[in-house]
């Protein structure tokens, strides 16, 4: 899988230059053929809809940045409330799982409200659908959370109750390599 796997992410690299200004793929390439246990999280990635591509690099720390980038929130991963505590609390009709404890089990980080919007930066993203973000606390705390959607052409980050789930709602994320 990971030399399939490799493949397309190669493709996906050089079909979306804008994402990765100044980033060649062979250091990429490398990066990813030394680190197998990030390799097999940007497979789940992929196999849940997201699409991972590079969008930016750390010289600090030599590590690239890999975000789901998909047109639409990955379809592996809607339906979802926020978190283990929003799941908990709800008496009826619970999805499946939250996003921040599938995003703990794939092993990525959702979003965060910047990071969200420097991917709509790149191109535009959740035409149809919205991706739950981190939230941070003091909205959390009184039972909410917080997503973003591109409508009307602008991108919009909204509330609502970290118990709410829906069809079109999901969640991205990120992954350091």
């Amino acid at each position: 899988m990971s030399t399939e796997l490799i493949k397309i992410l190669k493709a996906r690299f050089e079909k979306h230059k804008n994402r990765h200004k100044g980033i060649e793929w062979a250091q990429v390439e490398a990066k990813l053929t030394a680190s197998p246990k990030k390799l097999k999280v940007l497979a789940i990635m992929e196999e849940t809809g997201g699409e991972p591509d590079v969008i930016a690099f750390d010289k600090k720390t030599g590590e690239y940045t890999f975000i789901d980038c998909a047109p639409e929130s990955p379809k592996g991963r809607r339906s979802v409330c926020y978190d283990q505590q929003a799941l908990d609390e709800r008496k009826e009709a619970k999805p499946a799982d939250s996003a921040t404890e599938m995003a703990a089990a794939i092993g990525i980080e959702l979003l965060t409200e910047e990071e969200y919007r420097a991917l709509q930066e790149l191109g535009e993203f959740d035409l149809k659908t919205s991706s739950w973000l981190v939230t941070p606390p003091a909205v959390r705390n009184l039972g909410g959370a917080i997503f973003g959607d591109r409508r009307y052409d602008r991108v919009f980050i909204y509330h609502n109750g970290a118990q709410s789930y829906y069809a079109a709602r999901g969640f991205r994320g990120s992954l350091k390599v």
